[in-house]
């Protein structure tokens, strides 16, 4: 297989700027138009400055936090900052050597090459990052035994944005190779609202302000989740009702998701409701848990516990999850209001 042919099964193809249909995707454009990360946008914009004034590659950028908070929307922006084209791929698709190596040789100058859940890289192929990252330079081994020998290929300079949710599971070697890291933080109610409304602008659907700030404040302060309501509420509108999308209708259509005041899925009341019923409120181990739920044990600790937590209605302790007075008092809120209906 040539590199060209392994390039292709694991890199989405050149992105250009002619290619892409901004006014029909709800990813922002520019930092001008990311809403929220204040901080992250301040710091990411003078080294983006800096870079393109010397005409340098920018320092390799490490973006961590939970899911959906703009990873990815941030790459993207990087690289039309620089004007330069883009790789992206994901850390589990690199499973050898040579596909790291293929990836890397097709780079053009200062490209941007983006990888999701970095921290799921194969061992082998993150050590060949390693002299990439830090030297621009590729180690090929050839041949086995005492034949074998290294052939060094010179690498044009180019940016690695890694993108990841779990930072403890990153190596520290390739951790030290980021100049620049940046956490992203959980979005305002308020910075939701703005997002709302500019992606009601986007799919042309009218919006009341009320009905913007009522999903915003339903989506678990991430703008994916803000989005994903976003498109099932204007589904309602536009079936059920003139279009347009009022506060009343926005409740109608959250009310059949069955998400709740709190932003409470049905799966994150059923965990509630397992934890305080079947288990006395706990503690309870993770894997338990799972079987009594039915879901996997890594789902529950990474897509539906962090908000939890974050809500204060769970506790993570040594001897196993305990779900907290206020998460009684919401599982039982809930139970009430279905005995109504």
């Amino acid at each position: 297989m040539t590199d060209a042919s392994a390039t292709e099964r694991f890199v989405a193809p050149l992105l250009h700027e002619r290619e892409e249909e901004l006014d029909s995707s709800l990813r922002p454009g520019s930092l001008a138009d990311f809403v929220g990360q204040e901080r992250v946008k301040e710091q990411l914009a003078v080294a983006l400055d800096a870079a393109k004034g010397r005409g340098e590659a920018l320092d390799h950028v490490l973006l961590a936090g939970p899911p959906g908070l703009g990873k990815t929307s941030l790459a993207q922006i990087i690289r039309r900052e620089l004007d330069v084209s883009i790789r992206q791929v994901a850390g589990p698709a690199l499973e050898r050597k040579g596909d790291i190596a293929a990836i890397l040789t097709a780079l053009e100058p200062r490209d941007v090459l983006f990888i999701d859940e970095i921290h799921r890289l194969n061992r082998a192929v993150e050590e060949i990052l390693y002299p990439a990252l830090e030297d621009f330079r590729l180690d090929i081994i050839v041949g086995q035994g005492p034949a074998a020998r290294t052939l060094t290929l010179d690498l044009p300079p180019f940016t690695l944005v890694g993108a990841t949710t779990r930072t403890g599971l990153l190596t520290t070697p390739l951790r030290d190779r980021f100049g620049l890291t940046f956490r992203l933080d959980h979005y305002s109610a308020d910075e939701l609202t703005l997002i709302v409304r500019r992606s009601a602008r986007i799919l042309g659907v009218e919006i009341a302000d009320d009905a913007a700030e009522e999903i915003a404040r339903r989506a678990r302060g991430t703008p994916r989740i803000a989005n994903r309501i976003l498109r099932r509420v204007r589904d309602v509108a536009e079936v059920r009702h003139a279009g347009a999308i009022t506060a009343e209708i926005a409740e109608e259509a959250l009310s059949l998701l069955e998400i709740d005041g709190s932003g409470l899925e049905r799966f994150d009341r059923d965990l509630l409701a397992a934890l305080a019923g079947k288990f006395g409120g706990g503690p309870v181990g993770l894997s338990t848990l799972a079987v009594s739920l039915s879901e996997e044990a890594e789902t529950i600790e990474d897509v539906y516990e962090p908000y939890l937590l974050q809500l204060g209605f769970l506790q993570r302790t040594p001897r196993g999850r305990v779900i907290t007075d206020l998460g009684r008092e919401h599982a039982g809120a809930v139970r009430e209001t279905s005995t109504l209906f």
